[in-house]
């Protein structure tokens, strides 16, 4: 293996001095991962994991200035242009040429194609566990949409197994998909798309290698033909218990500008304790990071640069409008719930918690330094007027209505699900709350609308940080507001609208980007008007988490919610 020492990137933070290899960073705090799989993984902090053994064609340097937000060439040679022969004059086909020397795992270690590339993008069509932002790639690659469609009725017609998916996937092709040769690869858009390298960027659209044909994306199994063609490679995985990994033999530092690599693995302990357990073990030396939940430092700084490049929506409420309680298909019974929060109680809350944060009152679901935000008006309301809300509610015939209301253990989740509970309550609402340990497994019941349907859960506080920033406009509307996919889908509360699909594909289809940024907008207007959710803080996602003293250049990457990247830090032994 070349020696990263003599490719790796050379940003180092001030005063970090110089990289040293070898050492293993040790995590430690609550939580599972939602899954292994990237087809289906979709909570950040295993995102920060999946960027150890995956690549993709395209990714996010690790900077600590603006270039942060712009996707580089990672599999592939180059970021396709005009000028350099990558798109056709209508911007709908795309060429693609993959980088060579990347290998996964195997015995032999076997190059990865753009067939595997393929194969990861058809595995996100999979309606068993689902891709959250399969949005993203069906709207946008011609014929991924109906090979979506196609792959639901085969898995209902023949069995949701793994043959019955294996099957599906080698029969079927994606029309805009072509494999051109083994490091070349055509893609053909529904319409010209400014973002597609982002949507290529996600870690969704990661390669997958012919052993996952094996297993359902996100099944049982995948621990056993996981591969990797990144920097490390899992060695030991047991689920809200413990992850381990070492270096991967088959990488190779040269074909690889964004992974330094510098430590030898990483060891991750989960355990069900609260941050001033994690806090103690990382201050102490026990272990160099949190998992799981960010507890913050109060003596690092964070990178300028890193500050107000895009906040998130965190929370908002949503509502289970698939399920029993009928009553919250009404907008008006949504509004009025959601007038007797107050949103500026959740951010005295917020401030008394010290996280770390810039926190506000939201107004819409589009946050600040997001394509399509616009300022609140002047007489926006903050909520809190619960007597208003119990009279709306009252005119509903819904006075006295009873919702189950989920929320999560880790802080700030229960402090906030407490706050908005005793709201509804003023406003005459019977409240029971259930609560759920880990972050993953209350994702899982809000992506399965089997829960949904059963009544699960009526009412949630959801937190939604965009999958990009810079160039973003359908990240903060599209996967939570366009009719849903099935499971895995971000729309959690199953809200449906064809208006605003129109909407949305109009947006979508817009070439001009301050008329598209209108457009985005309308969307935000028209869902808040209907209470498809509830906006309650926006939030500024930087956390300049709590590290051990021998952690050097820690660079929160902002297309993983701010969380270190371990590729690219190391240690002072």
């Amino acid at each position: 293996m070349t020696d990263p020492a003599t490719t790796a990137p050379r940003l180092v933070l001030p005063g970090e001095g110089q990289p040293r290899r070898g050492g293993l960073l040790r995590y430690f705090g609550p939580g599972g991962m939602d899954h292994l799989d990237p087809a289906c993984a979709s909570y950040a902090f295993s995102h920060q994991i999946l960027r150890l053994f995956t690549r993709q064609l395209f990714t996010y340097p690790t900077t600590a200035d603006e270039d942060a937000l712009s996707p580089v060439p990672d599999l592939a040679v180059a970021v396709p242009t005009r000028d350099n022969g990558g798109i056709d004059a209508a911007g709908l086909v795309h060429h693609i040429d993959l980088r060579g020397g990347v290998y996964w795992d195997t015995d032999p270690p076997r190059e990865v194609t753009a067939a595997d590339v393929v194969r990861g993008l058809k595995r996100l069509a999979c309606p068993v566990t689902g891709t959250g932002s399969l949005g993203y790639f069906t709207s946008t690659v011609r014929g991924m949409a109906e090979f979506a469609e196609g792959y639901r009725i085969a898995m209902d017609r023949d069995g949701a197994d793994p043959e019955t998916a294996a099957r599906y996937q080698n029969t079927h092709e994606i029309s805009g998909l072509r494999v051109l040769d083994e490091r070349r690869l055509e893609i053909e858009l529904l319409r010209p798309a400014n973002d597609l390298v982002n949507i290529l960027a996600t870690l969704y659209a990661s390669p997958a290698p012919v052993e996952y044909d094996a297993v359902l994306p996100g099944g049982a199994g995948f621990t056993d033909v996981i591969r990797s063609c990144g920097p490390y490679r899992l060695t030991r995985y047991r689920h809200g218990e413990h992850l381990s990994m070492r270096r991967n033999p088959a990488w190779e530092a040269t074909s690889d500008p964004l992974r330094a690599a510098w430590i030898d693995g990483i060891e991750v302990r989960m355990a069900r304790v609260e941050d001033d357990v994690v806090r103690a073990e990382v201050e102490s030396g026990r272990a160099d990071l949190s998992w799981g939940a960010p507890v913050i430092s109060h003596d690092r700084p964070s990178p300028d640069a890193d500050r107000h490049v895009g906040f998130a929506l965190n929370p908002y409420l949503v509502f289970n409008v698939r399920g029993p309680r009928r009553e919250l298909r009404d907008p008006a019974v949504r509004r009025a719930l959601g007038l007797a929060v107050d949103k500026s109680a959740l951010v005295g809350l917020m401030d008394r918690m010290d996280l770390g944060t810039v926190t506000r009152t939201a107004h819409g679901v589009i946050p600040p330094g997001n394509v399509g935000y616009r300022p609140p008006p002047p007489d926006a309301v903050d909520g809190g007027r619960p007597e208003l809300a119990r009279r709306l509610l009252r005119d509903a015939g819904c006075e006295g209505m009873r919702l189950r209301l989920l929320y999560r253990r880790e802080t700030p989740h229960d402090d906030i699900a407490h706050s908005y509970a005793d709201d509804l309550r003023a406003a005459g609402v019977d409240v029971a709350l259930t609560r759920i340990e880990h972050a993953d497994e209350y994702y899982r019941i809000l992506q399965d609308p089997r829960r949904s349907v059963a009544g699960d859960w009526d009412v949630t506080a959801a937190a939604w940080t965009p999958d990009w920033f810079g160039n973003n406009g359908r990240t903060c509307v599209q996967p939570l507001f366009e009719s849903p996919s099935g499971a895995g889908s971000c729309n959690y509360g199953g809200y449906r609208d064809p208006t605003v699909d129109a909407m949305i594909a109009d947006a979508l289809s817009e070439p001009d980007p301050d008329r598209s940024a209108e457009l985005w907008h309308a969307v935000d207007r028209a869902v808040c008007e209907a209470a498809a959710v509830v906006p309650l803080l926006v939030c500024e996602p930087t956390i300049v988490h709590v590290t051990s003293p021998r952690v050097r250049n820690p660079i929160p990457m902002p297309h993983v919610d701010r969380w270190y990247d371990a590729a690219n830090l190391w240690l002072d032994h």
